[in-house]
């Protein structure tokens, strides 16, 4: 089974930029697809961004559309999620996630695996 390891969160003020990573390892990363989630204090898990196995297809939240990017390096096995023009209502913990069954599932069920979490704070 496959270990995720997010890292890359910190500390911005509004409208800046961070770019979030999630290393894999135990398994094969492309029998996965991935996904970033996030979980702000007193809520619940919410789907933030999906990639497909291959990298192909990818699936926002409504929030993040537009501002977020989700990408992945197969021959890496690593997950990525680019953010940009940062708002306080960004500020979360992110998980990265795995689904061997669906691709851009944007439900916490269907993900077996999970990162530790990454904290990103943005300040107004």
């Amino acid at each position: 089974q496959v270990q995720l390891v997010d890292s890359g969160g910190g500390m911005v003020q509004a409208g800046g930029s961070l770019r979030l990573s999630c290393a894999a390892s135990g398994g094969t990363f492309t029998d996965y697809g991935m996904a970033w989630f996030r979980q702000a204090p007193g809520k619940e898990r919410g789907f933030v961004a999906g990639i497909s196995r291959a990298g192909f297809n990818t699936r926002y939240g409504d929030s993040v559309k537009g501002r977020f990017t989700i990408s992945r390096d197969n021959a890496k096995n690593t997950l990525y999620l680019q953010m940009n023009n940062l708002k306080p209502e960004d500020t979360a913990t992110y998980y990265c996630a795995a689904d061997p069954t669906f691709q851009t599932s944007t439900e916490k069920y269907t993900y077996d695996f999970w990162g530790q979490g990454t904290q990103v704070t943005v300040s107004s």
